[in-house]
This record gives structure tokens, sequence and C-alpha cells, in this order.
């Protein structure tokens, strides 16, 4: 028998350069099908989903001014734009395998996604729709990390998932520091102390004041996000529980 889903809306955060090649930029198709088939699963378990998709695949804003007479807040914006482009590929393939969706942007591009509007983006949730949020806040200065913990409050979500490169939360940076451990549970004022950097601090505090534990993990492993949704322990939890304690890699 298939586990019931612990949450019922779920928003989920994950980075432009997860629809990349390892090492590389643009779209990978295979990378996009996969993301696409996990949040079938997620849709066909009753659970309603909607989705926050970075742009650092194609431009990061904050890096192109470094080397441009570009100002700041216009690189912010062109993110934005790269945000919008990986929006509407996720929506293709969601929609080709047969999973109803919508895009809403928090900037006007009223030829190829509506605005964002939050009664409409829960009704389209109610009827089984995915949508996908595109143009961060429509703000500069703002990551998408905390726009996807506004988009959750706002909707009411029961959980932030948030995807990785990694399989969790850890000590430190696996990638160099290979002594480092994951963490299983962790609160949100634990995290915050220690500065770890898988996410955003104001989009953890952001959480803790809506009570949304945020979920991190990775979508290497097929079914992950399924197993995330039905509560079985996998990747790290951040919300109020009694204390994070490293576990064994």
């Amino acid at each position: 028998m298939t586990a019931q889903p612990k949450y019922r809306r779920v928003l989920l955060k994950i980075s432009g350069e997860a629809m990349a090649k390892r090492g590389s930029s643009g779209i990978d198709g295979e990378r996009l099908r996969r993301l696409a088939e996990e949040v079938k699963t997620v849709v066909e378990a009753g659970v309603q989903v909607c989705l926050v998709v970075g742009g650092g695949n194609l431009i990061r804003g904050s890096r192109i001014v470094q080397d441009t007479l570009i100002e700041e807040a216009t690189g912010h914006y062109m993110g934005m734009l790269a945000t919008v482009i990986n929006s509407l590929a996720v929506q293709d393939t969601l929609e080709a395998i047969g999973v109803p969706t919508r895009v809403q942007s928090a900037l006007a591009i009223d030829r190829v996604c509506e605005p964002f509007i939050r009664r409409r983006a829960v009704r389209h949730l109610e009827k089984g729709r995915v949508v996908i949020f595109a143009a961060g806040t429509g703000n500069p200065f703002v990551t998408t990390d905390t726009g996807g913990a506004m988009r959750a409050a706002e909707l009411r979500a029961d959980a932030l998932l948030k995807v990785t490169k990694v399989d969790g939360v850890y000590t430190a940076d696996p990638t160099t520091h290979p002594e480092a451990t994951r963490i299983d549970d962790i609160t949100y004022e634990e995290f915050i102390d220690r500065r770890l950097k898988i996410m955003d601090v104001a989009a953890v505090d952001l959480c803790q004041r809506s009570g949304i534990p945020i979920l991190v993990f990775d979508l290497e492993r097929r079914g992950n996000m399924r197993a995330v949704v039905e509560g079985q322990r996998v990747g790290t939890r951040i919300g109020t529980v009694p204390g994070g304690h490293p576990s064994p890699v």
C-alpha cells in the first residue's frame, strides 16, 4: 500500500544550476525531465505543488556586474528574467508528461505567463495544477530562496522543499571538507547561529515566523521527493526540533 503524504501543500525551491549538467550551464533536457517526473509522482499522490526556480544556470545578476558597467539592480532584473526562461521550460516539460501547470511572474510579462495573484495561485493549486513562481519577488537584492519562503508563507504551504547538490545540510561544505557530517535535524535558531550557507538566513527566519519546516535533500536519487512528502527521513529537516545532531555519512 502506498503511504499517504504527510504534507498537503508544498513549495519546491530548486536552483537554476540543478537544471544544467554538473559543471555546465544552460538547460539539460534529461535533468529537466527527471525533475518533471519527480514532481508528477508527488502530484499523483494528491499533494499540491508550487515551484520556485532560480536562474543561475543562465545568468547570475550579482556576478555579471563585477566585470561590466551594468548596475547591480539591472543585473538582478536580468537574473529575474532568467528565472522566467527556466520556469517556461519546466512548464512545457511538465505538461508534456500530463501535468497541468501555470507560470505566474512577479514581473509583468503577460504574453507568456500570468501575473502573480495569490488567490488565483491558490485556486490553481486546488484544481490540481502545479504553479511555478517566476521572477522572484519582482524586486532586486532579494534572492530566490527568500522569494520562495515568501511565496510559501503567502500560500500557507505545509513545507518548503529545498533541493541542493548534496543530500542535506552538512557541518561544512562536503565538497571541500570530506570530514563534514550530515545533520538530520536542526532548529531554525541553530541553523542561523551556525551560519550554514545552504540557504539564506532571511528565508529561514521567515519560515520560522510562519511555522514552515524546511526539508533539504537532493533529487539525484529517484523517488526522493515522494519520500520527503510522505514524511520519510531523507536529507535534513530545519524546524522546531529538540536539537540538531550530526549523523554519520
